[in-house]
């Protein structure tokens, strides 16, 4: 099953030319998770993959650089007809955010639900988790962890054959979990695989919390806002710089850290070469990028680059593909979402 990140914005409170504010879409399988929505995000996946029709909306944190593209997105789904519910997460206070600001941008003819997220709160979904995690911003802020369930271990055939078991229907049968003729599942089964991690950081300071959480994970997307000289400012404003985010992934022991939020006053190569002399299986995202993450047994996290990308006999990327990929049928969010009048 895929599993990807698509960084439609990797800049940090003000846009450049080359980067938009924040906004990051997952793809796993036919779902399509957007954690945050900087101003000009429905633009900016117009202009990539397309404006695909979401399955759920993770913010971190109440700044406007974060949401302020939510509004308009949300209206630009109304005119396309959209019928599903949508469930957007986010730390306290989104509520009375969303609604303020819903208010002006008017009513959506499909049903707006708002849960807001406590720090360790676990929300279950479809062979994974989303928990979110209490970082150290101006204000209330969270990061989220996406991990996928363990999956089943390798069937051997050659074991089931000595344990008795005629290939067949029989092989389908313990694969599944059932015992048959006394013969288990983990008699003839490998042990569990691990599922893939994903943890991101949204906004913050070097962060205790995160650390633990993102203990493990296959990509660590982090913010590095400032570069070291800056340290002293990096703190007095809730962000960090590139080396206390490369010392997160490396105590996290990650995989793949992933850089964003970037300040417009450094060249990118500067974040980049200080985050690598700490932890140098690090990279920098432009905006359009993405990174595909493949089970363990498949190779390691990689960054592709949208520039660098096999257009040879492609579809043309208007988004509808994505569209007839999502799956249909009740949200799984959970039921004691607020709903928007």
């Amino acid at each position: 099953m895929e599993l990807s990140v698509f960084f439609a914005g990797t800049g940090g409170s003000l846009p450049s030319q080359r980067r938009g504010l924040p906004g990051i879409l997952i793809r796993r399988g036919g779902e399509r998770i957007l954690v945050d929505c900087g101003e000009g995000t429905q633009r900016q996946l117009l202009r990539s993959i397309g404006l695909t029709d979401l399955d759920e909306v993770f913010i971190t944190h109440l700044h406007a650089d974060h949401w302020l593209g939510l509004p308009g997105m949300l209206k630009t789904f109304d005119l396309r007809d959209r019928e599903r519910p949508l469930h957007i997460h986010g730390p306290r206070g989104l509520r009375d955010l969303l609604q303020g600001v819903m208010r002006y941008a008017g009513a959506t003819s499909y049903e707006l639900f708002v849960v807001e997220l406590a720090d360790g709160e676990i929300l279950e979904r479809d062979g994974y988790e989303v928990e979110a995690v209490a970082v150290s911003h101006r204000g209330p802020a969270l990061g989220y962890v996406f991990h996928e369930h363990d999956r089943p271990g390798i069937f051997d055939p050659e074991r089931a054959r000595a344990a008795g078991l005629t290939e067949g229907p029989d092989f389908g049968r313990v694969q599944r979990g059932e015992t048959v003729d006394g013969v288990t599942p983990e008699m003839v089964m490998g042990p569990a695989r691990a599922g893939r991690k994903l943890t991101l950081s949204g906004d913050t300071r070097p962060c205790e919390a995160l650390r633990v959480a993102a203990h493990g994970s296959d990509v660590l997307v982090h913010e590095a806002t400032f570069a070291i000289e800056e340290a002293e400012r990096a703190a007095q404003t809730g962000h960090s710089t590139s080396t206390q985010a490369a010392g997160i992934a490396r105590d996290a022991e990650v995989k793949l850290l992933a850089l964003n939020h970037f300040s417009i006053r450094y060249p990118a190569s500067i974040i980049r070469d200080e985050a690598r002399e700490i932890f140098p299986n690090t990279v920098l995202p432009r905006d359009f990028d993405t990174i595909e993450i493949p089970y363990a047994e498949r190779g390691m996290p990689e960054l592709q680059r949208w520039s660098e990308r096999d257009t040879s006999g492609a579809l043309p990327l208007s988004g509808a593909g994505d569209e007839a990929q999502r799956m249909d049928g009740e949200s799984t969010a959970p039921e004691r979402a607020d709903k928007f009048s």
